[in-house]
């Protein structure tokens, strides 16, 4: 008896090939995958897990040892009736005015100098960087220093000057003056080189019509430049008030005494000073998280209000593109009839 076999269509056997050789995706994925895997389990453990313990806790009463007590909303509303709170948030907010407005306008002006400079403009920028890659530590101790109040080098100027002597380390606003001074003496040479690097991106012809058309030193800075540098200015002044509302270290170094962790009369407390001195020191981790929000919800407040002010509203910038694109039109056409009355 003859055994057949049946021969299998040319089409099905080119579809079953082509199936088999059908590359996995997620197989290929896999070593991109892996290669960053680590980043995003690092950033699990010491980001994510740390914040969103962070809310659970806030609503907890805990020593950071015993056992949790719920207590819902209890936290968020002795924090709305807590006057030391406020008066941190009061210390924070005159800190920020002291040391971020000059600091600002100082690296706007030190930019400008170091863009027009001709000579050791490499050097000056590398001495205007260097307090910012200092130790905040450091930098603290020796303005302490300065500002000490029997034997500081600014109440000695200021005697072999005729002026009396002032208690800056004792005094409310002296010691947010001190305060102010490290952060901008900090800060400055940063933000002067970002500005510096904003300053590179104008166009030079820019600068040459201002001349042309007969505009000072002055008015050049003043309408030209600092326009032309408002998203550069949005930039710093964002992150300055980021890192202004986040006073830490410099108060508490000045003021290393656990016990009056803000100086005298906690003239010198910031809301992140508080909230250390609520978690770390008084061991109220529930209250310290709930300070820690309230900071976060006040930050973004603010960030907002400086885009708004700084960035101008969507009606705004059009309106001043479409002006732009007038008078590059006016200009066009005022060339085409100079050209045509020479000729």
């Amino acid at each position: 008896m003859a055994v057949t076999s049946k021969a299998v269509p040319a089409s099905l056997g080119a579809t079953t090939e082509s199936t088999d050789k059908r590359p996995n995706k997620y197989r290929q994925a896999l070593p991109q995958y892996t290669a960053v895997a680590p980043f995003f389990i690092l950033f699990a453990i010491f980001g994510a897990f740390p914040v969103l313990f962070s809310i659970w806790i806030s609503f907890h009463s805990w020593d950071g040892i015993g056992p949790m007590k719920w207590v819902g909303l209890a936290q968020y509303q002795y924090l709305l009736t807590d006057a030391t709170f406020w008066k941190t948030i009061g210390n924070t907010l005159i800190i920020w005015v002291l040391s971020t407005v000059p600091m600002l306008l100082l690296a706007l002006v030190i930019a400008n100098a170091l863009h027009n400079a001709t000579r050791l403009r490499t050097f000056y920028r590398i001495a205007y960087f260097i307090p910012n890659i200092t130790s905040v530590v450091a930098i603290t101790l020796v303005f302490g220093s300065i500002f000490s109040n029997n034997f500081g080098l600014l109440n000695a100027f200021l005697q072999s000057i005729g002026l009396g002597q002032v208690d800056w380390l004792t005094q409310p606003w002296g010691i947010k003056i001190a305060i102010a001074t490290i952060v901008t003496w900090r800060w400055v040479g940063y933000n002067a080189i970002i500005y510096l690097a904003g300053l590179q991106a104008i166009s030079a012809d820019v600068y040459e019509a201002a001349k042309m058309d007969g505009a000072s030193p002055r008015q050049t800075f003043w309408r030209i430049t600092v326009p032309m540098m408002r998203p550069v200015i949005l930039f710093t002044a964002v992150t300055s008030t980021i890192g202004g509302l986040q006073i830490f270290t410099e108060s508490r170094v000045l003021f290393g005494d656990t016990s009056s962790i803000g100086g005298p009369g906690d003239a010198g407390l910031t809301i992140v000073s508080y909230l250390y001195q609520s978690a770390f020191i008084k061991n109220q981790f529930g209250y310290g998280a709930a300070v820690g929000w309230a900071l976060f919800i006040l930050i973004v407040l603010f960030s907002i209000i400086n885009w708004r002010l700084i960035g101008g509203r969507d009606e705004e910038r059009l309106t001043r593109r479409a002006a732009r694109r007038v008078e590059r039109k006016i200009a066009a056409q005022n060339a085409k009839r100079e050209a045509a009355d020479v000729h």
